[in-house]
């Protein structure tokens, strides 16, 4: 369902909060929301609701879909240097764009990862970096033939692939099943969709749901296999009373 020819036609676009990010051709559809700002949907959507579950863990293994820009992956190592956070991160990212990759170094990113400009670079190169504190490997592929491959759980899980309208094979029941089997009983999935099919694969494949209001920005989605304190709770039997033909997006329709 994916349209090669397409891949390497990107335009840059301006986003509202000054960082830039790229319309892709082949999905019809920018890597970030412009509305929201690239930075600022990364950090409100993502990295503020994870870490503020998960700030104090010392270690952490992270698995960021899709790498795209990086932007996920460099907004956390963002995050840990500006609040003098000590956790050491290990961030695995499918990502099938190999081209995209090879371009990081080129691409315009905002002045707060001036300092990652020397790990931008060598993953551009090799898809791989590592520190004493940070570890980010990028795996060529698809995720849905990437995912089932790792052999390790992790303790968060940044669900940003492009809209379930656009990329629907990563928003399936299948696909979010092979999610629940990656992550940690304690674990957190981060998403930026609250559509009523992304609730209801959620759901079945055993993750409880809860929203995740950033500020000056529209609501997101936190979802773990355990129940989270302090956030609100989706109740997804009273939800599917009042929908009842609300259903999830299934790989048998899209394959």
């Amino acid at each position: 369902m994916y349209n090669r020819s397409l891949r390497g036609s990107k335009k840059p676009l301006l986003t509202e909060d000054g960082s830039m990010t790229l319309f892709s051709a082949e999905f019809n559809e920018p890597y970030h929301s412009d509305r929201d700002g690239a930075l600022n949907e990364s950090l409100q959507k993502h990295i503020y609701p994870a870490f503020q579950i998960k700030s104090k863990q010392k270690t952490l293994t992270i698995l960021d879909i899709c790498f795209g820009l990086g932007y996920n992956s460099f907004a956390t190592l963002y995050y840990i240097k500006k609040e003098n956070l000590s956790s050491k991160v290990h961030i695995i990212s499918p990502e099938f764009d190999k081209g995209l990759i090879e371009s990081l170094a080129d691409f315009e990113y905002p002045k707060e990862f001036d300092f990652l400009k020397n790990i931008i670079a060598e993953l551009s190169q090799n898809s791989y970096y590592q520190d004493e504190q940070f570890t980010i490997e990028i795996l060529i592929g698809d995720a849905r033939e990437v995912l089932p491959r790792l052999n390790r759980r992790f303790d968060i899980i940044y669900q940003d692939a492009f809209s379930p309208a656009n990329n629907p094979l990563l928003w399936t029941r299948e696909y979010f099943a092979t999610l629940a089997s990656l992550i940690k009983k304690d674990g957190v999935l981060t998403t930026y969709s609250i559509a009523a099919s992304v609730r209801m694969a959620l759901d079945e494949s055993g993750f409880k749901l809860f929203i995740y209001k950033g500020k000056k920005i529209r609501e997101s989605m936190i979802a773990s296999p355990s129940m989270l304190q302090e956030l609100k709770f989706i109740d997804m039997e009273l939800k599917k009373e009042r929908n009842p033909t609300a259903r999830s997006m299934r790989d048998k329709e899209y394959l």
